[in-house]
């Protein structure tokens, strides 16, 4: 690989890969604050308001962060991949313009009159801000993922005299059968991160006997979003995706599951390591059978191995992928486990109780951060050796004059900028949540009085 496409390409992953820390914790928390708004509205507790303020100063600094960080990749798209960007902008610029200009004005400007207009609101028109931040944040979301489908599965196009493409078909785009099944797993992913803080935060409140009540809230909340969204993840979202995988990129499925020979009944595989010079799994673990029902609905369905395709479409990193989506898929078993206990718990009101069960749920928060970012990871090496599939190559597509040095100068400097972005971030998290939801009044001690020398009782 050429050494300059290298480094283009490890600074677009470490750029993009720290950015999403950010907006998979905004839009997981931005349903669970409209539903703290709702319960507030229907109780009257004010607890529950106190909790969705809370949360919302939370969500305020990751979107600032998450801002900060996403405006490099915008420009990285003319700096490092020109190509590309010369190639596609007739196509993924309408989505992320809509992305720029509707839904991100939208969820900033709610999210100001969220965090500051709630005296001047009605408790309502406050519920209906909270809400806007919500639509705002996942429209947004799908417009970016509605691009990154494009690039996955390119449709409502025509190629143009220069080599470049066009959009025929803007409804194709939006209505792009990959974006659908990917925003949906997507989003999931993202409420499963926004429910393992929440509760994690709550958690940590119950083990250190603080804002107890509002502790309750925050894990009880947590796990319900947590254990809904476990289940959409394994269940139809993911197989949502797979289906896409197996239409769509057989390729990408066999080397994801490294399966090297075409057969019947293809089994699952658990756990083993690719040799993929020798085109065979070590050590495996299989479930018979299971990959050809998952992806036919058929126990003996032929699933195509990699040796149906030719080496140049194979995906170039075929450990790494594998690895990513195997650590993808046992987090969320894990995830699965995790919540469905703390359920049980929670419905047979053991849970305040149970501190081991507390201490796992106040561990596990940076678990669903890994498991999403695995997930984007196989995504994207899965698309390899493509950037758009099908149409153009990666090495196509960055700048040919930027050189590996230029590539590295700036790749340092996001190092830099971005260690001192996280001492900031965690300082500013970690006052708030030191600081704690409840709204106490200040307590006024009323001075002793004095009794002066000589004075008479």
């Amino acid at each position: 690989m050429d050494s300059a496409l290298l480094v283009h390409r490890l600074q677009f992953a470490f750029t993009v890969t720290y950015h999403y820390l950010f907006p998979q914790l905004t839009m997981g928390l931005a349903p669970l604050i409209v539903a703290l708004k709702t319960l507030a509205l229907r109780t009257g507790n004010e607890r529950y308001n106190e909790s969705a303020r809370f949360w919302a100063k939370i969500f305020g600094i990751n979107f600032v962060i998450g801002v900060i960080t996403g405006i490099p990749m915008e420009f990285q798209f003319g700096t490092n991949w020109s190509h590309f960007s010369r190639f596609a902008g007739g196509v993924i610029g309408q989505t992320l313009a809509m992305e720029g200009v509707f839904a991100f004005f939208l969820e900033s400007a709610f999210l100001g009159l969220f965090l500051y207009g709630e005296k001047r609101l009605s408790p309502k028109a406050h519920w209906w801000s909270a809400f806007a931040v919500f639509a705002g944040a996942w429209i947004s979301g799908y417009f970016i993922v509605a691009t990154n489908a494009w690039m996955q599965h390119p449709q409502g196009y025509t190629k143009l005299a220069d080599s470049s493409v066009a959009l025929t078909s803007f409804w194709a785009l939006v209505l792009n059968p990959w974006a659908l099944w990917q925003y949906a797993h997507n989003m999931a992913g993202a409420v499963l991160t926004g429910a393992f803080v929440m509760a994690a935060v709550g958690a940590f409140y119950l083990l250190s006997h603080r804002h107890e009540e509002h502790g309750q809230i925050f894990v009880r909340t947590g796990i319900v979003a947590g254990l809904i969204s476990a289940i959409l993840l394994i269940g139809p979202t993911g197989d949502g995706q797979g289906r896409n995988l197996v239409k769509y990129q057989p390729a990408t499925l066999a080397a994801m599951e490294a399966l090297f020979q075409t057969q019947p009944g293809a089994p699952l595989v658990i756990i083993g390591q690719p040799d993929v010079d020798n085109a065979k799994i070590d050590n495996p673990i299989e479930v018979p059978k299971v990959l050809s029902l998952l992806s036919y609905r058929s126990w003996s369905a032929e699933v195509k191995g990699l040796d149906a395709f030719p080496k140049s479409e194979w995906p170039q990193n075929i450990p790494l992928l594998y690895y990513s989506y195997h650590i993808m898929v046992g987090l969320g078993t894990i995830f699965m486990a995790i919540m469905t206990v703390s359920a049980l718990l929670l419905w047979r009101k053991k849970l305040w109780n149970a501190r081991w069960m507390l201490w796992i749920l106040m561990l596990s928060f940076p678990f669903p951060y890994i498991a999403n970012t695995a997930g984007w990871m196989t995504a994207e090496i899965g698309r390899q050796p493509y950037l758009v599939y099908g149409l153009m190559r990666t090495v196509e597509g960055y700048s040919k004059t930027v050189s590996a040095g230029n590539g590295w100068f700036t790749l340092l400097g996001f190092f830099g900028m971005y260690t001192i972005l996280s001492g900031l971030f965690f300082f500013l998290i970690t006052r708030e949540i030191a600081h704690g939801p409840e709204m106490v009044p200040a307590k006024v001690v009323a001075p002793e009085p004095k009794i002066l020398v000589g004075e008479v009782k």
